[in-house]
């Protein structure tokens, strides 16, 4: 299986066996729905959602089987993840960008994480000299080649650092 990151289980919620989610995965809506399987922990135990609401900031997960606080208290603090093939975007995830080489006509540096604004997203490139920031927006991108491990930014005087 091919595992994404998607929260982090940072209590429990109740009596009845809810947890709390934190969580900033871009796709929530395909999978905190009613029998999707969430994978916690290091070991990456399945669990199969059996109820969810969002509350406040929280994504709130009931898993089946699971119906007390003593039987969720244990997760407190864990990772959750998704099976990749779970779910189809239209897109990229986040873990597909990470890693790739960044090029212009000439090589910036490698991306090496994704920030999450209300607005758009933006690219974090990193080479042994500098760090660019650039929005991953379309006006921005020109392609990406998940094959040869690499993506193509369009060529806009001041956004790469060229020093």
């Amino acid at each position: 299986m091919n595992y994404i990151y998607i929260g982090k289980i940072v209590n429990t919620h109740g009596i009845k066996g809810e947890v709390r989610i934190l969580s900033d995965f871009e796709y929530k809506n395909q999978i905190f729905k009613k029998n999707f399987k969430l994978y916690i922990g290091e070991n990456k135990q399945e669990y199969i959602i059996e109820t969810y609401r969002f509350h406040k900031i929280f994504d709130m997960v009931k898993f089946i089987g699971f119906n007390d606080i003593n039987t969720v208290i244990n997760l407190k603090g864990e990772k959750v993840y998704i099976n990749k093939q779970d779910i189809k975007i239209d897109g990229y995830f986040d873990e597909d960008i990470i890693g790739l080489d960044a090029y212009t006509d000439k090589y910036i540096g490698v991306v090496t994480d994704i920030m999450h604004n209300k607005l758009q997203n933006i690219l974090i490139i990193k080479n042994e000299n500098q760090e660019n920031l650039v929005p991953y927006v379309d006006e921005f991108i020109e392609k990406i080649d998940l094959d040869n491990h690499k993506i193509y930014i369009k060529e806009i005087e001041g956004l790469i650092n060229e020093d």
